[in-house]
């Protein structure tokens, strides 16, 4: 059915990890919102980065609070318990409804540090000046043969799958019309197409005020689409007044590239929804 996927918002963080309000506080808000579908999806415990991924005292009560609003919103809202998993996470996401599977670091090849490549600038220059000889594109390339890595593991949901450009306004660290960009991105993009994964249309940057436009690109999308990708709808939400941000001009945007349909995740597992 058309519209279906405004009624779904399975990428979704709370104050157990990186968001702004608690599970409770958001599970309220898609409720009075009309939503079918809430899946939470904390951050996995990743042992390089405690910052804003879950401890494993806070995966547990995670666990425990999602399962009590499964009970309490019984038969008024589908709630899933979810995760997001990091290529370098020690969780084992068989243990949850669903996962996302995303990458958010590079490993440096000289130091043997993790760089989170999607928040501060100064992390990102660190790692491209110490780790890759000034080459920003060797990161990018690192970058999504990581991405390949997770793709390779068949998630759920394949995770905002150009996360790298994320900081980069105005190419200020690498070109992202480059044909090293194009090759790097396209040679994950085809793993993931053999491994039949759904990507994610994830429209937090925008949200966030990070870049105006989402992850993938246009120009990733209509890739996608030339090998009969399919994608979902998610706005990857850290506060409540997110959780279905950006949707209806998301689904503009694919029609425009040419798409006719979305997934749509829930507990039941994916069912298509026309544009």
């Amino acid at each position: 059915m058309a519209g279906e996927y405004l009624k779904s918002s399975v990428h979704v963080h709370s104050k157990l990890c990186d968001g702004k309000n608690t599970l409770d506080e958001l599970a309220v808000t898609a409720w009075r919102g009309g939503l079918q579908t809430l899946g939470f999806t904390g951050h996995s415990h990743t042992p390089c980065d405690l910052e804003y991924c879950m401890t494993r005292s806070r995966t547990a009560l995670y666990k425990a609070q999602v399962a009590k609003l499964k009970e309490r919103y019984a038969g008024k809202l589908d709630i899933l318990c979810g995760l997001e998993w990091d290529l370098f996470s020690d969780d084992d996401p068989a243990g949850y409804d669903y996962w996302i599977g995303s990458t958010h670091y590079v490993q440096g090849p000289k130091t043997g540090k993790y760089y989170e490549i999607d928040w501060r600038e100064s992390d990102l220059a660190a790692c491209i000046a110490d780790d890759f000889d000034g080459d920003g594109l060797a990161v990018v390339e690192a970058y999504f043969a990581n991405v390949a890595k997770v793709a390779e593991k068949k998630p759920t949901i394949l995770g905002h799958f150009d996360l790298i450009k994320k900081i980069n306004g105005d190419g200020k660290f690498f070109d992202e019309e480059a044909p090293r960009y194009k090759a790097a991105a396209d040679a994950a993009l085809m793993v993931a197409a053999r491994n039949r994964c759904v990507l994610e249309l994830n429209t937090s940057a925008a949200y966030r005020g990070f870049r105006k436009d989402y992850f993938p690109s246009d120009a990733l999308l209509k890739d996608w689409l030339a090998l009969s990708g399919n994608v979902v709808i998610t706005a990857d939400a850290h506060d409540a007044k997110a959780l279905t941000f950006g949707y209806e001009a998301a689904a503009a945007r694919l029609k425009d590239l040419g798409y006719s349909k979305a997934q749509v995740w829930g507990k039941a597992g994916f069912v298509s929804c026309a544009l």
